[in-house]
């Protein structure tokens, strides 16, 4: 039995860092560092949600070649369940080059490979027998599965009582709610970011009134990431608060900082917390992660980040 089973996108990351600007066309450029690491927003949550001690699976769709043998490696390795990983013969894993600068902020070059074609086909449903919690991660980047495929995954999760969560992608569509505004009536938390958010609201900039828009929709319960500032978070049952970030750590890599607070989030959620430490724990992952060059590398086990926690002074 899972914790949670993390649902969708997949890729290798090639990072480089740093790169702040490209070299001139058929000229080269030094730099210092290339890394190939797992990444995607679901697969790093389910990596993230094994690290601080939850039992985690993944369900999505790799290629047949040496990308795809990696990342299964890499989640098996980290103690991720991959029983519900599909291996696609015949076609290529998802990648992206991932241009870190010196303030380590990134620029992505994103190719969809197998997450283009992952739908509900590819889905053993019977991993809904086996979770307590459905966590979609990277919707807009799951051309084939956002729309109707993630509503009707969603549905029969919700008819199973499984707690339905979703966090989405930057969608270079533009399309936005059109892709997801479908599902989001079986949403009982949707974790966004900010500027996500604001795209999804169509334009609106206030995050208590996003979180409205986005309720108006079905959506139980919203959180919206503020990157350093923190999150708002607007329960079903009660008013929307403001949680803090913890501004004085030094990032050295942003990447996969929003998946690591998603499993912060549900990681506190499954402990049984109430809303605004799930959101104060969730900060704090979210600040780990960014303090090493990665997606996953620089989440700790809980109790080491509980203790920072505790000795953190605003």
């Amino acid at each position: 039995m899972f914790d949670t089973v993390c649902l969708g996108h997949i890729c290798c990351d090639i990072l480089v860092k740093p790169l702040n600007t490209l070299p001139e066309r058929g000229k080269l450029s030094l730099t210092e560092n290339f890394k190939m690491l797992q990444g995607g927003c679901a697969a790093n949550t389910a990596i993230d949600l094994a690290k601080l001690g939850l039992k985690s699976g993944f369900v999505g769709k790799v290629g047949g070649d040496g990308f795809g043998d990696f990342l299964k490696a890499v989640l098996r390795a980290d103690g991720v369940g991959t029983e519900y990983v599909v291996t696609a013969s015949e076609e290529e894993t998802s990648a992206s080059l991932v241009a870190i600068g010196d303030d380590g902020e990134r620029s992505v070059v994103h190719a969809f490979g197998t997450n283009a074609t992952f739908c509900l086909e590819d889905i053993d449903l019977s991993f809904l027998n086996e979770t307590k919690i459905l966590f979609v991660g990277g919707a807009m980047l799951l051309p084939a599965f956002d729309g109707v495929n993630s509503e009707e995954l969603l549905r029969q999760a919700r008819d199973r009582n499984i707690l339905c969560c979703m966090d989405t992608a930057w969608d270079s569509t533009g399309k936005w709610m059109e892709k997801i505004g479908g599902s989001l009536k079986y949403l009982d938390w949707f974790l966004p970011s900010y500027e996500e958010a604001v795209c999804l609201a169509g334009g609106e900039k206030k995050p208590e009134a996003i979180a409205n828009i986005f309720m108006g929709y079905g959506v139980k319960n919203v959180v919206i990431k503020l990157g350093y500032e923190g999150c708002f978070v607007k329960p079903q049952d009660g008013d929307g608060f403001y949680s803090k970030g913890y501004k004085k750590i030094r990032a050295v890599d942003t990447s996969g900082a929003g998946d690591s607070f998603c499993a912060g989030f549900l990681a506190g959620f499954l402990k049984g917390w109430d809303i605004p430490r799930c959101a104060q724990f969730a900060n704090a992952v979210g600040t780990f992660c960014v303090q090493e060059i990665g997606t996953t590398k620089g989440v700790k086990p809980m109790n080491e980040i509980l203790r920072f926690m505790e000795s953190y002074t605003y």
